[in-house]
């Protein structure tokens, strides 16, 4: 076997390790363990297990020797914007404190009195989401700045997992982007910000771009493991390294759909324009220092929640089947009112959305399904026209990547509302993108285009046209 890289994955509802190489030319992948993910209540916030999803990683790479498996280096993507802070003694000061918790509430409007909208999107180039980091760090130090003042190391998700892995601090670029106090730029932490809010800036480690190495895992890991590998850093944002799966092309848009739909275009220049800012998009960093132009949709979060308020009766397929039967029902909502970002009920809350609205409201599984995936494809539709009319161009295709790739239904309605082609997959896009970014870095694989070539001549893709799906697709 060539050289193996091992991805973590983890994403808000679930995390995996996939183990992949390169054999004539094509990527293999191999899963080797699979958990879920979930919030907790921890006080009074909503917070991630950081303890357990520790735990689950170290289940998984004892999997890969079980499985007779040993990776030569080992990387970690997640979710963006969350973060812990460690003291003097690199001893935890807070939770992880989850971005659906509602401490942020009124939060981005405080920090506009200290610098003004249009200042902050043209120095970061990233959109306004109430849960960006910005407005978690001004939220903590309203509530308890004693815990700032302490702070010697401010570390990502991802950050923290590679902490406990290596023993180095650092942050990555591709997820320190999301946080909206990296100059978009420099590619530095903007400390003329910091400091006008007031955070202190000593606590943020120096930005690593992904393929760097933080060496080799701790002598305890190795011990326990039984083998040693290389920590390497590859997109650790997982929409970063799912966008590395995209093929080359200029008349591209790619949706990465999951718990969250992220739909947009890669650049190679921040697009910080006075449009962009009126429609709030985001220019997050990609590998290679690209740039990912998107906006970020509620997403599949929305059927998640709704499975689970029907105590998991039934499947995501069932959902499908039952939304398709649903012909006559047309109820929509917007899918990005703050309203569906963490309610108590989700079915309520769509129901109560179309009787605001003077709409049908649905009754029944299939109503719920079918509002929820109708309503995705006119969100769709609207981030499209918004793009093309930034760009002033139209694009020809639409490529769905990630888990939500495995939703026909959605996948249809996105051809037939937008009158474009649509292809389907890689459903594995985060942790293909993960795997060919450490490969890189082996020096298995001889830069992004190269990767694309493989990963296109991998993976199989479906496609979609208006009213016609097509099988079959590389």
């Amino acid at each position: 076997m060539n050289k193996c890289s091992l991805a973590i994955d983890i994403g808000a509802s679930s995390g995996k390790l996939v183990a992949g190489y390169v054999e004539n030319e094509k990527l293999k992948l191999k899963e080797v363990h699979r958990f879920e993910n979930t919030i907790m209540k921890k006080g009074d916030h909503f917070c991630w297990d950081l303890e357990s999803l520790f735990k689950e990683i170290k289940k998984g790479i004892h999997a890969c020797r079980e499985q007779g498996l040993k990776p030569e280096s080992i990387g970690i993507d997640t979710w963006a914007v969350d973060f812990v802070l460690l003291d003097e003694n690199d001893a935890l000061l807070t939770d992880a404190v989850a971005y659906r918790d509602s401490r942020t509430d009124g939060m981005m409007e405080e920090v506009f009195t200290h610098i003004s909208k249009e200042r902050l999107y043209l120095e970061t180039g990233i959109q306004f989401q109430k849960f960006n980091t910005i407005y978690q760090l001004h939220a903590l130090k309203k509530s308890n700045p004693e815990i700032l003042e302490k702070a010697k190391t401010f570390l990502m998700i991802p950050d923290y997992l590679n902490y406990l892995l290596s023993g180095v601090k650092a942050n990555e670029y591709t997820n320190a982007t999301t946080t909206q106090l990296v100059n978009a730029f420099t590619k530095k932490w903007d400390k003329d910000l910091l400091d006008q809010l007031g955070i202190n800036k000593d606590m943020f480690q120096e930005i690593l771009p992904p393929t760097s190495s933080l060496g080799n895992l701790k002598a305890e890991l190795v011990k326990e493991f039984g083998f040693d590998m290389n920590v390497l850093l590859p997109a650790t944002h997982d929409t970063g390294s799912a966008v590395v799966s995209v093929p080359e092309a200029d008349d591209t848009i790619y949706i990465s759909s999951g718990t969250w739909s992220l739909i947009g275009v890669e650049n190679n220049f921040p697009i910080c324009v006075t449009k962009a800012l009126d429609y709030n998009f985001t220019n997050e960093g990609g590998f290679d220092y690209r740039f990912r132009f998107l906006k970020n949709i509620m997403g599949l979060w929305m059927i998640q929640e709704v499975k689970r308020n029907y105590h998991n009766t039934y499947s995501f397929a069932e959902f499908v089947g039952l939304a398709n039967q649903e012909i006559d029902f047309h109820s929509k909502v917007n899918v990005d009112d703050d309203r569906f970002l963490k309610p108590e009920n989700m079915i309520e809350e769509i129901q109560t959305y179309c009787a605001e609205t003077a709409q049908s409201i649905p009754q029944n599984p299939g109503q719920v399904a079918k509002c929820v995936f109708d309503s995705l494809a006119v969100s769709y539709q609207t981030a499209i026209n918004q793009i093309e009319e930034v760009y002033e161009k139209d694009f020809q295709t639409i490529n769905v990547i990630g888990g939500g790739a495995q939703n026909e239904m959605l996948n249809q309605l996105i051809a037939d509302t937008t009158k474009k082609e649509v292809l389907a997959g890689p459903v594995e896009a985060t942790a293909i993108g993960n795997v060919v970014s450490q490969l890189i870095t082996l020096d298995e694989i001889k830069g992004l285009k190269e990767a694309r070539n493989i990963i296109k001549n991998s993976f199989e893709l479906e496609k979609y046209t208006s009213k016609k799906k097509v099988e079959g697709l590389r």
